[in-house]
């Protein structure tokens, strides 16, 4: 079991909810310690260690990696791209700010390695909407992305000039089981499992036909690790990596969902997040990603929406019919 001590900032997230269970089995519960702005809740608890703190005070954030001789650093605190568009100087001020000074840490603290994660939010109307390539054109249209895109050129920046051996990830819309909702377009694809168990219906703020990127947890986490447990001459990309995993629209997983809740309905009723959707792609090119350092996606849309329903039946208990259909025999 590796020894080095990693904080997970942002744990409590969509993300960090499922990467620092994953980082301690890699690297034993002591050695990875959460963080997060919030205290833990019955919502949100995560085991081991955790500190909360700003990431936004530097001072705070050198104190903890002294007091805790910290090597690693995963930035996962964000606000994301709808919730952003709401509070725009608020969205740049923390997704920028706390990535300067994480890299700023990291250089003079002399860290091993940093984490941050970057998004399809960095491309825009002119990128190409199928198999949009590793670089680019850029042109986002959201806060989130620009803040993104100029995150990218401050990682591959303190690379170049300082050495930070600084890795990141383009995420598609992420779906899991274990988090709720975090205000990102994205998100239908994970509210739309709760509301098929919960009330066999669903409206989505989407059109039908909004193909966008997707990936479940499993594939993100596992592809955050082997990024970060690849040696460090593979990386041949300091700016961020597109990872795909797979593209569907609503329609189409309001229909995976039916091989399960046959009587599920689905409605439409777009609102701003539409406008958001159509200026990202529909589909990722992860060349540069299976390349480099091996990355393939393993779940598609038969395979997630089958787990999703598995996860999460328990939690919704149901009556009737619906009941048998979300027998655990289903899933066998």
């Amino acid at each position: 079991m590796k020894q080095e001590k990693i904080l997970v900032i942002g744990a409590f997230g969509q993300l960090g909810t499922e990467l620092v269970p994953a980082l301690r089995t890699l690297y034993g519960e002591a050695n990875v310690i959460a963080s997060d702005v919030r205290e833990p809740s019955s919502m949100n608890a995560i085991q081991g260690p955790f500190v909360s703190f700003d990431v936004l005070d530097k001072k705070s954030l050198e104190t903890i990696v002294r007091r805790h001789h910290i090597a690693q650093i995963y930035l996962l605190a964000a606000m994301l791209s709808a919730t952003g568009e709401q509070f725009p100087t608020k969205a740049w001020d923390l997704n920028m700010q706390s990535l300067i000074n994480v890299l700023e840490v990291a250089k003079d603290q002399h860290l091993n390695r940093v984490f941050w994660p970057s998004s399809i939010a960095v491309f825009g109307k002119s990128s190409p909407k199928k198999d949009c390539p590793q670089d680019g054109p850029f042109d986002p249209t959201t806060v989130y992305g620009i803040s993104k895109i100029a995150g990218e050129h401050w990682c591959n920046y303190y690379y170049e000039k300082y050495g930070v051996d600084v890795r990141s990830i383009r995420y598609p819309g992420l779906i899991s089981y274990t988090a709720m909702p975090g205000g990102g377009t994205t998100d239908y694809a994970v509210d739309i499992f709760h509301q098929a168990l919960a009330k066999n219906e669903y409206t989505c703020f989407l059109r039908h036909d909004s193909a966008l990127p997707m990936m479940y947890m499993p594939d993100a986490v596992r592809a955050t690790l082997e990024l970060m447990e690849a040696p460090a001459y593979l990386i041949k990309n300091r700016h961020s990596y597109n990872i795909a995993g797979v593209s569907f629209t609503p329609a189409e997983l309001a229909e995976a969902i039916r091989t399960y809740l046959p009587d599920f309905t689905i409605s439409y009723r777009p609102d701003s997040r539409q406008s958001i959707a159509d200026s990202w792609p529909d589909s990722i090119d992860d060349t540069a990603a299976f390349r480099d350092w091996g990355w393939e996606a393993r779940y598609g849309i038969s395979a997630m929406t089958r787990e999703m329903l598995q996860h999460l039946a328990a939690r919704y208990p149901s009556t009737g019919e619906r009941s048998e259909l979300l027998h655990p025999a289903v899933f066998a």
